[in-house]
């Protein structure tokens, strides 16, 4: 790929000069295929700021959970700032790939002033239209290398939803704790639920083993091990972000095993939809989703899902390009500005389990709670008390870096501070208590 970095760079610096920062937010990764279409938006406001014009690259559509949350985010960011329907323009089921930059060229060429695409293998594509239109803001949500990468209108989002995964591992353990203390689980009544120590089996259905999955899937391990401290979690992979079939029969073989919950790093309903069928048999299994409500699919298996509040990243960054002002390289916030949360819980969930989600929800916010306190967790029997992180962004079959970024200490005050140095998830520790399989979902 062709990357002009030093006209970037001085026209970056041109406009840096020019604009200034949008607020002291602090710094604290997606997915499909298909083609390109473009609609208006609906449901907006009539009021229109002529100084904006949003283009929108999304890897999937409506009918996947990860793009609908980004649309839905968008529409009530657009809605609140009086954003018209005529100033969004709309491209569904964008591939990982030259696609990519046809299409963001594309919206530049329609006008559009901020262009955004939700996908984390869109983004050496938008940075390469981001080096030719310089006058334009690109944002490559989960993203990892804007802050490394030399041009000043490219940009990285994502949440803390670790964050929101710890909190629907509390409303599992809920679970599992009313289970175990009812006797509806016991060693006797499901031997295959439990390990030859006695831990309490769990599942996790993933996508990738990438590290905004390993961030995940260990927050909603460390939220049920809050609550049930003996358990162990087995992870099985999926190699694809959206597959029903796939996800549904990783849940299954999950099941199979034992696992008693299933949580996912995955954006179809085929998990849930699996658990509820095995659990309408007689099976004892529940599901904990992501991005949507998963209760129209699984009534009394799923418990809950944990989910990103899109809108308030897209309204911080709508009011920053109506301002004329610069959003910053990297952006990640969790409970702390409600960026973040877990759905409705089902009715399958334990007694007192909103007031024990209302508490930790609290420490969240206010900060007395980190999801990776290194108290809670060990790697190999040990206590971490350091963890470098190289940020560079990588070429890995050539062992280079494409951008070259600092190597930083991510522990710090007893906690593993994820995307707090960048956006996009950078935890990558194995912790004991999770296995992951081998061989993925074929």
């Amino acid at each position: 790929m062709k990357f002009r970095k030093a006209l970037c760079l001085i026209l970056a610096f041109a406009m840096m000069l020019m604009l200034v920062a949008c607020g002291e937010t602090p710094a604290t990764g997606n997915k499909e295929t298909g083609s390109t279409g473009t609609s208006s938006n609906s449901g907006s406001t009539d009021k229109a700021d002529s100084n904006i014009k949003i283009g929108v690259i999304l890897i999937g559509d409506e009918t996947e959970g990860y793009t609908l949350a980004h649309m839905n985010g968008i529409k009530a960011a657009a809605a609140e700032l009086g954003i018209a329907d005529s100033q969004i323009v709309w491209k569904y089921k964008i591939e990982e790939n030259s696609t990519c930059y046809d299409s963001a060229a594309d919206l530049v060429r329609q006008g559009c002033n901020i262009v955004i695409s939700n996908s984390y293998g869109h983004q050496t594509f938008m940075v390469q239209a981001a080096e030719e239109f310089p006058e334009v803001t690109f944002v490559s949500m989960t993203g990892d290398f804007a802050a490394i990468s030399g041009c000043d209108n490219f940009k990285n989002a994502f949440t803390g939803v670790f964050e929101s995964r710890y909190v629907s591992g509390v409303v599992a353990g809920m679970k599992l704790k009313e289970l175990l203390e009812d006797g509806t689980l016991s060693q006797e009544t499901q031997p295959k639920s439990f390990d030859a120590n006695g831990n309490v089996k769990i599942g996790y259905v993933g996508a990738f083993s990438y590290a905004e999955v390993v961030s995940g899937y260990t927050a909603f391990y460390l939220g049920i091990k809050s609550i049930v401290p003996n358990v162990v979690m087995e992870v099985m992979y999926t190699n694809s972000w959206f597959d029903i079939d796939k996800e549904g029969a990783a849940a299954e073989a999950l099941i199979a095993n034992g696992n008693v919950i299933i949580g996912q790093h995955a954006d179809s309903t085929g998990a849930p939809a699996a658990t509820q069928k095995l659990l309408d048999n007689g099976t004892i299994c529940y599901s904990v989703g992501y991005n949507v409500d998963m209760l129209g699919t699984a009534p009394t298996a799923a418990l809950t899902s944990a989910t990103n509040n899109w809108k308030v990243y897209y309204k911080h960054a709508f009011e920053c390009i109506m301002q004329g002002k610069t959003l910053e390289a990297d952006w990640a916030q969790g409970y702390a500005a409600d960026a973040v949360a877990i759905t409705e819980l089902g009715a399958s969930c334990a007694a007192g389990t909103a007031e024990k989600v209302a508490e930790v929800e609290a420490a969240l916010k206010n900060g007395s709670l980190k999801v990776f306190d290194t108290n809670t967790f060990t790697v190999g029997g040990q206590k971490v008390t350091t963890a470098t992180v190289d940020m560079s962004f990588m070429d890995w079959t050539t062992m280079t870096a494409i951008y070259q970024g600092e190597t930083i200490e991510a522990i710090k005050d007893g906690y593993f501070a994820e995307s707090e140095y960048r956006s996009a998830p950078y935890f990558s520790l194995r912790i004991d208590g999770i296995v992951e399989d081998a061989d993925p979902v074929q």
